[in-house]
């Protein structure tokens, strides 16, 4: 921090050096307190991202769609309190001088392609092919099981995956505001992709 900038935190003395050094350390002293604050926020989030993960993951096991759809609006809202310290913190750590300390290396979020998900296992797309309606039933009926467990491992492989996006933005603490804005956005798509899946084994299984 240069001198011009620490004058222009503390005030400008007029010469009045002591009285300068007395007020940057005080400025130093409330940005740190300010700064512990904000890093408090980021705990409770964190904390909070962990609790949500663990009730989102009972949940989609359960297929609790609607309590689904709670525990991610609650999950939004705790990355954008965080989001809302992210001046303050950029502005301490400007007046602290730690700058480069502070500033993190953006994670990556990992998308969940539907093309990804396993096949879904079909009487009509049967490379032994069938004549009538009658063998595509009971191929049908064949390959009922396989049907199963494809759907199950679809919707469990978009469960884990929304469950990893919450888990690891929580443990990042929300701190670095585009990979938690672009975790929030992975986490809704996730969603709806489990939402697809579950409405085609429904169609598929009843």
């Amino acid at each position: 921090m240069t001198a011009s900038q620490l004058a222009q935190a503390v005030g400008r003395f007029e010469g009045d050096t002591a009285a300068m050094v007395v007020a940057a350390v005080r400025t130093a002293e409330r940005a740190f307190l300010e700064l512990d604050a904000c890093d408090d926020v980021i705990d409770e989030a964190s904390e909070t991202g962990r609790r949500i993960a663990d009730r989102l993951a009972a949940l989609l096991a359960a297929e609790a769609t609607d309590d689904i759809l709670v525990q991610l609006d609650a999950w939004e809202a705790t990355s954008a309190r965080v989001r809302a310290t992210d001046a303050t913190r950029v502005l301490l750590n400007r007046i602290l001088g730690r700058e480069d300390e502070a500033r993190q290396k953006r994670p990556a979020v990992r998308r969940l392609l539907s093309s990804e998900l396993p096949n879904l296992p079909s009487a009509y797309t049967d490379e032994s092919g069938f004549e009538d309606l009658i063998a595509v039933a009971a191929r049908g009926e064949e390959l009922a099981p396989q049907l199963r467990e494809a759907h199950a491992e679809r919707l469990g492989t978009v469960a884990d995956h929304l469950v990893r996006v919450v888990r690891e933005c929580a443990a990042a603490g929300f701190a670095e505001p585009g990979y938690s804005i672009e975790s929030v956005h992975e986490a809704r798509r996730a969603h709806e992709l489990w939402l697809q899946c579950l409405a085609e084994r429904r169609r598929d299984l009843g």
